[in-house]
C-alpha cells in the first residue's frame, strides 16, 4: 500500500474513533460516570494519534476539513439513530453546506495542497 493511501486509512480511523469517542461523550453525563470518560478520553487520544499520523502525507488544511464534515455528518447520524435526537430542516441544511464547502476547498482550491 503507498504512503498516501496508507495516510487516507489512518484519516479514516481517526475519523471514527473521533465519532466513538463524541458518542460516549454523550454517555459520559457531563463526565459524571467513570467508564464513559475514560472512554472518551481513549477514543480521542486515539483519533488525533491517528490524525498526527495521516499528517505524514496529507496536508494539515485537507486533513482538518475531511475529518471535521465527516465527523460531523457521522456523529449527527449517530444522534439520531441512537439517541433518537432529531434534525430540522436547518440542521440538515447546515450539515450540508458544511459538507459542501468540504467537497468545493478539496476539489477547487488549489491553496490545499493534497
Amino acid at each position: 500500500m503507498n504512503q498516501l493511501a496508507l495516510s487516507y486509512l489512518y484519516l479514516a480511523f481517526a475519523i471514527v474513533s473521533e465519532v466513538i469517542g463524541t458518542t460516549f461523550l454523550q454517555k459520559s453525563e457531563q463526565f459524571s460516570r467513570l467508564v464513559p470518560t475514560l472512554l472518551v478520553g481513549v477514543f480521542y487520544a486515539a483519533s488525533f494519534f491517528l490524525l498526527s499520523l495521516a499528517l505524514k502525507n496529507i496536508s494539515l488544511g485537507v486533513a482538518y476539513a475531511i475529518w471535521g464534515g465527516v465527523g460531523i455528518v457521522l456523529t449527527a447520524i449517530i444522534g439520531v439513530v441512537v439517541f433518537r435526537q432529531t434534525l430540522d430542516a436547518g440542521a440538515l441544511v447546515g450539515i450540508g453546506l458544511i459538507v459542501a464547502g468540504v467537497i468545493v476547498a478539496n476539489v477547487f482550491s488549489n491553496t490545499l495542497s493534497h
